[in-house]
C-alpha cells in the first residue's frame, strides 16, 4: 500500500505573498504543497475569528500548518480550531513572552496604534517593516514578495502580534528559528530547532535547509 500524501498549508510572513515559498520543494510522493493568502480583516476582528475564516482555505483533514512569522501566530491560533497532524512556525514565537521589548513596549505605551503604516504603501519601507533593516541592499529583490500593503490590514496585523496573549506554548509544536534573526531575537527564544546563521527570511535564503529537514522534522 502506497503512502498516504501528507497535505502542508504554508502561510507567510506580515504583509507577504506565498511566493516566498517558491524554492520550497518537498517530494511529492510524501507531500502535497498548498500556499495560503492574507484576507483582508473585518473591522475589529478578532486574530480568533480571523483564523476561523482562514480555516475555511484548508480542503484536507489532519494538515501539517506552518506559518512565517506573523503567519507563525496565525497557524497557532488556526491549530485552536481545526484538527491537524503537525504545527510547525518559522521565524515565529510561541507565547507573548517571547516578543522582544520594543514589541512589549509598543503594547504597554499602546504607540502602535500610531504606527504611520500608511507609510507602508512606500515598498521599500514595507519591506523594512516585514523583513528587517538587512533588506536595504536588497530591496528590488524583496519586492515581488510583499503583496499587501493596505492600510487597515497592516494597522490590524501589527496590533495582533503586539498584543498577542498568548501564555503558554501549544504542545507539540516545532519552532525553526534562525540565530540571527533580527526581528524575534533569538535570545529570547526557548526549545527550538536552529538555522545556524540563519535570519528573518530564512524561508527565502535559507530554503535548501528546509527542502532537506522538513520531511524529516514532520516525519
Amino acid at each position: 500500500m502506497s503512502q498516504q500524501v501528507i497535505p502542508i498549508y504554508l502561510i507567510p510572513g506580515m504583509a507577504a505573498s506565498p511566493i516566498i515559498f517558491e524554492y520550497i520543494k518537498l517530494p511529492e510522493d510524501q507531500f502535497e504543497i498548498h500556499w495560503l493568502k492574507w484576507k483582508l480583516p473585518k473591522k475589529k476582528e478578532t486574530l480568533s475569528s480571523y483564523a476561523i475564516r482562514m480555516c475555511q482555505d484548508i480542503k484536507h483533514e489532519n494538515p501539517v500548518l506552518l506559518g512565517v512569522s506573523f503567519g507563525g501566530i496565525l497557524v497557532q491560533e488556526m491549530s485552536k480550531h481545526i484538527k491537524i497532524r503537525q504545527l510547525i512556525i518559522v521565524s515565529s514565537v510561541k507565547t507573548k513572552h517571547e516578543l522582544p521589548k520594543r514589541m512589549k513596549l509598543l503594547k504597554v505605551t499602546k504607540a502602535y496604534k500610531i504606527i504611520p503604516t500608511q507609510l507602508l504603501g512606500n515598498i521599500d519601507l514595507l519591506a523594512k517593516y516585514a523583513f528587517g533593516n538587512t533588506v536595504t541592499k536588497r530591496i528590488e529583490l524583496y519586492k515581488k514578495y510583499l503583496s499587501v500593503n493596505d492600510k487597515n490590514y497592516l494597522d490590524w496585523a501589527i496590533e495582533q502580534v503586539v498584543c498577542w496573549e498568548q501564555d503558554q506554548p501549544i504542545d507539540n509544536i516545532i519552532h525553526i528559528h534562525g540565530d540571527n534573526d533580527m526581528v524575534f531575537p533569538y535570545s529570547n527564544l526557548k526549545n527550538c530547532v536552529t538555522v545556524k546563521g540563519g535570519t528573518h527570511i530564512m524561508i527565502i535564503n535559507k530554503f535548501k535547509w528546509f527542502n532537506e529537514n522538513l520531511p524529516k522534522l514532520i516525519a
